[in-house]
């Protein structure tokens, strides 16, 4: 491959980046159009932050079109005031940006049509299965978590669309159409006409044989249920492959005492979308781990003053940096020296020249198996949110911040209403379900700028940077109605589940007084019948 048609390769890749961030836009935007939030300060600081990262897409990636448009939304935005509703002329400004943005981020084959500009919102989901009554039921609830769903009554017609408009997901029966196999044999048809797999979710009455399963996995089948489909286990899976938040770029510190090599490193880092912090004196690498907080850390071996191993056990004596991988960087070549070298923290060894490629391949698998590991320490296994040691961390992280920006911060404990009598009505596998539901429920409906943890049995606790209480208590109280009509599967029956919530407002306190604070509103709003949100101002008013 030449070096111009690699050029072109990464601008594509990248260029991805930029649509992808185009369209979380459009879909913030979508909420301020269908009031979810009531235009608060919630969903204005949520659309302002995806403007601002379109924006730096965009000119990192030159995207002309794109940029321009950011630009654009980011001056009309400057007219939605704090606390105040979108004036018809801002409405209209905005709308305006909106629909070249949408044109922008239409496909090729789109854009040569005569029809006016759409808001395109979230990749749609497209279900395709033998009973109405199940694909409706479905539908339904994935509109409930933010999904986009269409259904299909023949095999022809889901092909059809799917050459149109590639879909993020399939839902599909494996005897979609009537007879044995024919919805594996509508995969395998349509998936020859997309260079990238679609992830498909297979739905069969009965277990499958080997050889089923097997001609289902080769034809995209990520998943293969054999019961009746379960609206909140399908959610679950459906969120897993769909793929409307960009990824976050690695956090890579480079310690070495050559400029040179230091430039070259950053220049090669940067061009693979990662986030570098460059060291050329060993001596300040603790601030750095402080500041920057590190993900990846690769150390050159021999520098003045120390050798990368001393910099290494050193970092390891920190229990919070156990699990950063480090890899060296150097010239040496003695295989002896590179395992010892290994032995004191290290956790990989890369050769000088290193191949570009070879450097951003090694951090790739190393970064995605620090991240797996760290989310087995921080975050609780049943529902993926934030533990409770975790979520208090966060906490004191919050307050430093605020405490030095003077900006609000709000903390929220919410806790499920009769909890003990679902697990004993239904058991624990479908209180775990409605554990899980929660969950998925406050990440789709939360800016990602906020925290959300599993404080302990059926309690959560939320953290939300740079909002007043009132602020929170609007979009809590908004989440809490949304989800009370949410339908909660349990065998032939379905039900609904509520929660109570208490809503604290940061004063000055330490994290384990707002967490009492949260915790006596939240005390408030049990006694006030349950099935509300309570602020603690309002009981310290009365």
């Amino acid at each position: 491959m030449t070096d111009e048609s690699q050029r072109e390769k990464l601008k594509q890749h990248f260029a991805r980046r930029v649509t992808t961030q185009a369209r979380i836009v459009l879909e913030t935007w979508q909420k301020v159009r269908d009031g979810e939030t009531a235009g608060d300060a919630l969903l204005r600081s949520e659309l302002n932050d995806a403007v601002d990262k379109l924006i730096k897409y965009a000119h990192r990636f030159e995207m002309e079109k794109h940029a321009a448009v950011g630009d654009e939304l980011k001056t009309s935005l400057s007219g939605w005031q704090a606390g105040q509703q979108l004036s018809p002329d801002t409405q209209e400004k905005l709308q305006g940006a909106i629909d070249r943005l949408s044109q922008c981020t239409l496909r090729r084959t789109d854009q040569s049509q005569d029809e006016p500009p759409r808001t395109l919102l979230r990749t749609p989901i497209y279900i395709a299965l033998d009973s109405p009554e199940s694909s409706h039921r479905v539908i339904k609830q994935l509109e409930f978590f933010g999904f986009r769903a269409a259904a299909f009554d023949t095999p022809q017609a889901l092909i059809d669309e799917c050459s149109r408009h590639k879909p993020e997901t399939i839902v599909i029966d494996v005897n979609f159409g009537g007879s044995p196999q024919q919805g594996i044999e509508t995969i395998e048809a349509l998936q020859q006409h997309h260079e990238t797999p679609i992830p498909i979710i297979f739905v069969s009455e009965d277990d499958g044989s080997i050889g089923t399963r097997l001609r289902a996995s080769r034809s995209g089948g990520e998943e293969f249920f054999h019961r009746a489909v379960d609206p909140g286990q399908l959610i679950e899976k459906i969120e897993t492959y769909t793929h409307s938040n960009p990824i976050e770029p690695y956090r890579v510190l480079v310690v070495d005492d050559s400029r040179a090599q230091a430039k070259f490193m950053e220049n090669v880092l940067n061009r693979a979308g990662m986030k570098s912090r460059i060291i050329t004196d060993p001596m300040l690498v603790m601030d750095a781990l402080d500041e920057f907080s590190p993900e990846i850390i690769i150390l050159d071996m021999y520098m003045p003053g120390c050798t990368g191993m001393e910099i290494a056990r050193v970092i390891r004596q920190q229990d919070r940096l156990h699990s950063v991988p480090i890899i060296y960087l150097s010239a040496e070549d003695d295989v002896n020296k590179q395992l010892h070298a290994m032995s004191l923290g290290g956790d990989d060894f890369l050769t000088k020249p290193i191949d570009p490629k070879h450097l951003i391949a090694t951090i790739h698998n190393r970064g995605r198996r620090a991240r797996s590991l760290l989310a087995l320490m921080i975050r609780d296994s049943l529902t993926g949110l934030y533990n409770h040691t975790h979520t208090l961390h966060l906490l004191d992280v919050e307050i430093n911040k605020a405490r030095q920006s003077g900006q609000p911060l709000t903390f929220a404990m919410l806790d499920i209403d009769y909890f003990k009598k679902i697990n004993d009505s239904y058991g624990h596998p479908i209180g775990d379900r409605v554990l899980r539901s929660l969950s998925l429920f406050l990440k789709q409906r939360l800016r990602k700028t906020d925290h959300i943890g599993r404080y302990g049995g059926e309690e959560f606790a939320i953290i939300l940077p740079d909002t007043r209480e009132q602020d929170a208590r609007t979009v809590l109280n908004e989440i809490r109605e949304r989800f009370g009509e949410l339908l909660q599967p349990a065998g032939n029956e379905d039900f609904r589940v509520t929660f109570s919530c208490g809503v604290a407002d940061w004063t000055g306190e330490a994290s384990q007084q707002l967490c009492e604070k949260a915790d006596r509103a939240l005390y408030d709003a049990k006694r006030a019948g349950r099935n509300t949100v309570a602020a603690a101002s309002a009981g310290a008013d009365a």
